[in-house]
């Protein structure tokens, strides 16, 4: 279970979600994000995390945008997580922006690309946050326990471990649904990241490509299979998102899709239930 940003009892009853804008836009959207998310979530009754990143430093092309910098990102997570009154999590891709991005957020994120990078893990577990690292695409699910193993020498409060596709291929991510199981033999809270997994690396050539018509599926897979939480890229108007717009879920289709998992998860769980009392 995810100690510190929920209670037991929470995650006894739902996944928790993690949701928002791939990139901080401007600070006027990422408050209407995170107000409209967190609106459908409580409604729902599902704990919920704000997502966005102040800099994204692996786009494809130098001419894209990645963003306002750690600086006004930074204020703008603030001023998310004081009016919304939720935890929030964001990116970091470099050791020394561990300890001031701490100061905003409640959890840290290692990027896929970076899974690996032993010094960066070590300054995001010294904050004390909870650290969510994203499995590689080039790793093995059971290869993740090194990253686990690095996090807990360090004394990481708190280790979430994501999955967000393999490598398949050129331009193309698959899921391997064993992953989730093999994830959770390593006794941390397990996320599928739905949006990103649907994600075509360069597949437009200077950005990415996705298949977002697939996330409806995908996301009732991984439920059925037991994630302790979603990660979901979520946009008011997709076609118009300054990253990753083709493998975000619009956000008008998000209380709908919610209400399937949930029912998903529900039935997953009684059935579990059962199966211990026999």
């Amino acid at each position: 279970m995810a100690a510190g940003l929920f209670s037991p009892d929470q995650l006894q009853r739902s996944f928790f979600l993690i949701a928002g804008p791939c990139v901080i836009e401007s600070e006027a959207h990422a408050l209407r994000m995170a107000e409209a998310i967190a609106a459908v979530a409580r409604r729902l009754g599902i704990p919920y995390i704000f997502k966005a990143s102040y800099d994204k430093a692996n786009r494809t092309s130098r001419a894209s945008f990645r963003g306002p910098g750690m600086e006004e990102g930074l204020r703008v997570l603030q001023r998310v997580k004081e009016t919304q009154g939720v935890p929030v999590l964001t990116d970091i891709h470099e050791a020394n922006q561990a300890a001031p991005a701490a100061e905003a957020v409640d959890a840290l994120q290692i990027p896929a690309f970076l899974c690996r990078q032993t010094d960066l893990l070590l300054a995001a577990a010294a904050t004390g946050r909870t650290v969510n690292v994203k499995k590689g695409q080039f790793l093995a699910p059971w290869d993740m326990r090194h990253v686990v193993e690095k996090l807990r020498a360090a004394n990481a409060a708190d280790i979430w471990l994501t999955e967000r596709g393999a490598s398949f291929g050129y331009n193309n991510l698959v899921v391997d649904m064993r992953s989730f199981p093999i994830l959770r033999e390593f006794g941390c809270p397990v996320v599928f990241d739905v949006t990103h997994s649907l994600q075509r690396p360069g597949g437009r050539g200077a950005s990415s490509d996705g298949d977002a018509a697939f996330i409806p599926p995908l996301a009732r897979a991984g439920v059925a299979c037991g994630v302790d939480g979603l990660f979901m890229e979520v946009h008011d108007d997709p076609p118009r998102a300054l990253s990753d717009g083709p493998n975000a879920l619009p956000l008008d289709r998000l209380p709908s899709l919610l209400r399937q998992l949930l029912a998903i998860d529900a039935a997953r769980r009684q059935t579990e239930s059962a199966a211990s009392e026999t």
